[in-house]
């Protein structure tokens, strides 16, 4: 069984011995593991362990909210100068920090589970890319672990995974770009 842990911080050390000696010598009987955790927590300021609980399980969440990533505006206006109006890819980026969220915007147009054939994908790519090199396309989706391919390489699917925060932004502004 996996436990969940729950970090304690103890501003006072000093406070935190005091409470728990006189805690510990009021008791006559050794303590169960349930009314340990009860002193520690009330030495450390809490009620009891599930305010301590509750109070770890808040300031995580807390923490989580705060260090999502965000997503690189400047990194995503040079992808979207790539793509025309319609959200087609127009040229290959030279540099090699935007070819991946370029992929990635091609890797949110495939559908998830679903088994593309060679010429399928061929044709794929060539629609969602003007400057035709769609073998350029296919091989670095592959290679950059997007998607798979057999070892003939006959069937291509994608591999489901969690994009960059940047896909999303990129692909409201692709879509915003698109005339009605």
């Amino acid at each position: 069984m996996s436990r969940t842990l729950h970090p304690l911080t103890i501003t006072d050390l000093s406070g935190f011995a005091r409470s728990l000696r006189g805690a510990l010598a009021a008791r006559q009987a050794p303590l169960g593991h349930v009314e340990m955790l009860n002193l520690l927590s009330r030495a450390a300021g809490f009620k009891n362990y599930q305010h301590f609980r509750a109070t770890s399980v808040i300031a995580t969440e807390r923490e989580r909210r705060v260090e999502a990533p965000k997503a690189d505006a400047e990194l995503i206006e040079r992808v979207v100068r790539h793509f025309d109006r319609q959200g087609v890819l127009m040229r290959w980026p030279a540099k090699n920090s935007l070819q991946p969220l370029c992929l990635w915007a091609l890797w949110s147009r495939m559908e998830a589970g679903r088994a593309y054939s060679d010429a399928e994908m061929k044709a794929l790519l060539n629609r969602w890319a003007s400057f035709g090199d769609h073998a350029l396309l296919r091989r670095a989706l592959v290679s950059l672990g997007y998607a798979v391919r057999t070892t003939d390489g006959r069937i291509y699917r994608r591999i489901e995974q969690k994009p960059p925060v940047e896909l999303s932004p990129l692909l409201r502004t692709l879509n915003a770009n698109k005339p009605a």
